[in-house]
């Protein structure tokens, strides 16, 4: 899947993509600019990548902004909250993909911290910027929606609970999106060749990729684990609210 989504067919849309100067989400990013939506660019720290990724969309003709905002940072959020509504006034469509955990120098509280409290925090700041018909995409891995069923390396156990903490902390706010017209799916995929996280697996853990590529039979690469993330956004919802990218079976079997 390497075009999810026709050009112009999301013309006039508003999109989020949290984390999004790099990696998974500047591509995810880039797919829902190039059918023509209005985007917003994410970053912690890498202003300058953000916005030489603002200059390529715009070259191409699309409409793009970069905002920095660290979601753990209530102030931070809440400047870019302002920021979306006075360059777009609404949202469309928010791919909550930023998370973390491995870093290095991080209090040992920090992946709870990030990929719990703030992705609750972040969509409460956000919610006055969505509307009835708005979606949401939460991504995460087959390592973390599946933690409590199936174990993970011990480098990437805090992130994966973690992750899966705050996939369930969103869950559970399914009923009060429902109420307000607003649809919710999590994105699940295998390790991810190309990505931070991987390199600091296999670093950690020589052979991981590997070895997880011969338990999966294939991995998805960053482009086209974007590619099922942007299509996430505007494919009908499963039952269960998952969407999940690639073989599970060794997963869903444990």
């Amino acid at each position: 899947m390497n075009t999810p989504l026709a050009p112009g067919s999301l013309s006039g849309s508003r999109v989020l993509v949290t984390g999004s100067s790099r990696g998974i989400g500047a591509d995810t990013v880039s797919y829902f600019a190039e059918a023509g939506a209005r985007v917003v660019i994410n970053f912690r720290n890498k202003e300058a990548r953000a916005l030489k990724l603002v200059a390529k969309l715009q070259e191409s003709g699309a409409e793009a902004i970069a905002i920095g905002a660290d979601l753990t940072d209530p102030d931070s959020v809440g400047s870019m909250v302002e920021q979306i509504r006075g360059a777009y006034g609404e949202l469309d469509i928010l791919v909550l993909n930023a998370s973390g955990g491995m870093e290095s120098g991080m209090s040992e509280d920090y992946a709870m911290k990030l990929n719990r409290d703030a992705q609750v925090d972040f969509l409460a700041a956000m919610m006055p910027l969505l509307h009835r018909g708005s979606r949401i995409v939460f991504v995460t891995s087959h390592q973390a929606h599946f933690i409590k069923t199936v174990e993970t390396m011990p480098e990437y156990l805090p992130v994966a609970l973690s992750k899966r903490a705050g996939e369930d902390a969103l869950r559970d706010l399914i009923p009060t999106l429902d109420e307000a017209g607003i649809e919710f799916v999590v994105v699940s995929g295998d390790m991810i060749e190309g990505t931070i996280t991987a390199t600091l697996l296999q670093r950690a853990n020589p052979g991981a990729i590997e070895a997880r590529k011969e338990a999966a039979g294939r991995l998805y690469n960053v482009s086209e684990f974007a590619a099922e993330v942007a299509a996430a956004a505007v494919e009908p919802v499963p039952d269960n609210h998952t969407r999940y990218v690639g073989d599970v079976s060794d997963f869903q079997g444990a």
